[in-house]
């Protein structure tokens, strides 16, 4: 039997089309194909099938037994093509498909947040991971393709050849507190001051870590005392609600936090010193494939910044 494996969709909407109407020449109209075209079409289905799929009666054609099986299960399949259509056009156009963004935290809220929420006024449908965590770790996730591009910094000495690498910015540290804290409101406070109160910073080795430290040790000025260590905003922001910690963190998760809306009771506290952490970049593999999806986040954050 032939198989109905090479029945094409064209075929499908034909028999489905003689269904509905009962005449094989309202058919092949509604198909803009000639009548004796359709009438092959239907000869060689029901010699592949050896069975009629419809009664020739005087009235018009009706679907036999055979053919109100097949018309069923046809009318399905063609269904299915045609959502099959719809869905690779909306991932063909953009409009549809997957993106696996990878950052540290503050292009993330800076950056990849407002990027994906532009794109969904016209691709509501794209389905988005955004995965924060430190450089070293983007940079393997990228390698092993569980990211499609990130934004962060590239380790010491790293062969970037594959890679294409767009500079992005320089990233300005803050110092967040509860809008309670004694420090609010006083001017250039000394690091003297700061030391005094407890501290939860990222983990030791991290950028935003080591630009603190870095500001402590070139004062002359021995590091806090008290340190708790998280890189997870909400444990800092748990710590900051308790008491009068302090918590470095990238402005733009300072200016998000106090946004109106977001309801954060927090301050930035007034230092003599600017802390800054090298600069972050959007990274993408030259030789991994890419879809419409994934380039026009990637083109969108390299507007934004």
């Amino acid at each position: 039997m032939l198989s109905l494996l090479r029945l094409k969709p064209g075929h499908l909407k034909l028999l489905l089309r003689i269904a509905e109407t009962g005449k094989l020449q309202l058919a092949a109209d509604q198909m803009a194909m000639s009548q004796p075209a359709a009438s092959r079409i239907l000869a060689e289905v029901e010699a592949d099938l050896g069975a009629p799929l419809f009664e020739r009666l005087p009235r018009g054609m009706m679907p036999t037994e055979v053919g109100r099986s097949v018309l069923r299960r046809m009318g399905m399949i063609l269904t299915e093509f045609e959502g099959l259509e719809h869905e690779l056009g909306m991932i063909q156009s953009g409009r549809s498909g997957r993106v696996r963004i990878g950052a540290v935290t503050g292009p993330a809220v800076g950056y990849a947040v407002p990027a994906i929420s532009h794109i969904r006024q016209h691709a509501p449908f794209l389905d988005v991971t955004i995965h924060v965590a430190p450089s070293a770790d983007l940079m393997r996730g990228l390698e092993d393709r569980q990211f499609d591009f990130i934004i962060a910094r590239l380790p010491p000495g790293y062969d970037a050849a594959d890679l294409e690498v767009n500079p992005a910015r320089t990233e300005r540290v803050v110092l967040l507190v509860n809008d309670r804290h004694p420090l609010v409101g006083q001017r250039a406070c000394a690091l003297s001051d700061l030391r005094q109160y407890e501290w939860v910073m990222q983990e030791r080795g991290t950028p935003i870590r080591q630009a603190v430290e870095h500001m402590f040790r070139v004062s002359g000025m021995a590091l806090p005392e008290r340190v708790s260590n998280s890189s997870s905003l909400l444990v800092a922001l748990t710590m900051l609600a308790a008491g009068h910690a302090i918590t470095p963190q990238a402005q733009e998760v300072a200016d998000l936090l106090g946004a109106d809306g977001i309801g954060a009771r927090l301050a930035v506290l007034d230092i003599a010193q600017d802390i800054s952490v090298e600069p972050y970049f959007i990274i993408r593999h030259r030789h991994h494939a890419t879809t419409p999806a994934v380039m026009q986040v990637y083109q969108r954050v390299l507007e934004i910044l």
